[in-house]
Parts: structure tokens; sequence; C-alpha cells
């Protein structure tokens, strides 16, 4: 699968580097996130590679709940057991846990549609910001702290009605924000479409630290350079090194 390039397996174990996260994160999410910088002083893989590498090894089941109990640094060693039961922990060799998983019903493992509906996922999810959280964050008049900007994934639920489908696209339905004091929680919904038909929907739930009254000045600079350091990445790729690009 094409993930292969994005992780190490040494004694058992995978491991993640900076560069690796980085590349995944920019590359095929579109997600420039500072916390995937390599020279982040608070680095860590992003979720959706932890997702991904989930499905690439089990498969991909009718319902599927993955909850990020803690951020993975640069090499850190994982294990992802050989196991068949529903419930199951990626841990490091100390046991530390960094991602539950649940998942239940029938399991599809063709290699082909895991890599379609993740290389689709994780292209919607990348943009999430600025796109769909940024006017969500407006509407409740709050924003992140700009100079230490902390939006971390908290969880992901999926269920589908069926896997009989090649061709996943998912489509973004109404995103929820609750504000709790500087903290909030983003609920980001989406159905997964097999051409006409709905074939499944989920829910990619953010945690947010920090937050502040909203101010449009700052926060639409902010959103500039985001958008601005993207455009300089992808502009110095040359075309034959360039993966699946978020639009």
């Amino acid at each position: 699968m094409f993930l292969r390039e994005f992780y190490s397996i040494s004694d058992g174990s995978i491991s993640i580097d900076a560069q690796q996260a980085s590349l995944f994160a920019k590359e095929v999410a579109g997600d420039f996130n500072p916390l995937h910088d390599p020279d982040s002083k608070r680095f860590c893989v992003p979720g959706d590679l932890l997702f991904s590498l989930v499905l690439e090894k089990y498969g991909l089941s009718e319902k599927m709940n993955f909850t990020f109990a803690g951020m993975v640094g640069h090499g850190v060693k994982l294990n992802f057991p050989d196991t068949d039961s529903e419930c199951f922990d990626i841990t490091d060799n100390s046991q530390k846990t960094y991602l539950q998983v649940e998942k239940s019903g029938t399991v599809n493992r063709d290699e082909k549609v895991i890599e379609a509906l993740v290389r689709d996922y994780v292209a919607f999810s990348g943009q999430n910001f600025p796109y769909v959280l940024v006017p969500l964050l407006e509407k409740e008049n709050v924003m992140i702290n700009l100079e230490r900007p902390l939006v971390i994934y908290d969880s992901m639920t999926v269920e589908f009605t069926t896997l009989n489908f090649a061709n996943p696209r998912l489509n973004m339905l109404q995103p929820e924000l609750e504000v709790s004091g500087k903290r909030g929680s983003a609920r980001l919904h989406f159905q997964i479409m097999e051409g006409e038909d709905v074939v499944g929907s989920g829910y990619k739930k953010l945690a947010i630290s920090g937050l502040r009254p909203f101010e449009a000045e700052p926060m639409q600079q902010f959103v500039d350079n985001y958008l601005a350091r993207k455009e300089k990445y992808f502009a110095h790729l040359p075309d034959i090194d360039r993966r699946q690009l978020a639009c």
C-alpha cells in the first residue's frame, strides 16, 4: 500500500520519524498544522496517519471508532497487536496508549478500496483548517491562540451501510462547535458517497485549547500566512514528485 514510505519497521514495531510524518501531512493530507513540522518543539505524528495505518493492517470494518489518547512523537516505537479483537490499543514499548480502536461488523481488506478511502478522507481532513474551522469559530465569536495554536485530534467515528464500493468520496455535512471557556470541541460531520449513493457517515472530533474573543484582522492574517506557506511549499515541488494534493 502507498503508506509504506511513511513509516519504518524494526523488531516488529512501527515508528514514524518527523520527516515521514511531515511528508504525509503536507503532500497527502494537505495539512500544514505547525505541530507536524519536523522542527516543531511540540511535534506530533498526524492522527490521520495513525488512522490510515490501522486500516492498512486491520482492514475496513462496518463500524469503527478511534480515540486518540496521546500525541506520538518522533521515532516512537508503536505496537500494532496481531489480534481479531473488536477493541484494542496502539501502544509504545512502555505500554503507553496512543490510540484506542473499536470495530465491528464485516471487514473489507481490498487494498485499492482502503487506499481510495484513506486518500479521500485525509484530503478532506486536511482542509478542515482554515475552510471549515475558521468560519465555525467566527460564528461562535472565538478564535485560536494565534501564537500557540493547538488544535488536536480527539476522536473519529465512521459507520457504513455497505462495504461494497470502489470510489468513495466524502461530503461535508453541517459542523458543530461547543465552547466552554477557553476550550472548544468541534464535530466535523461527513457522508461517504459512492456515486449518488450514501454508503456511510461519520464525524471527526477536534479538541481546541486557548480560545479567545474573535478578531477578524489578525485571524485573516494568520489564514493568509498559512495559505501562503502551503502555496510556497507546493510551488517548489517538481510535478513528478507531487502526490495527491488537496485542492
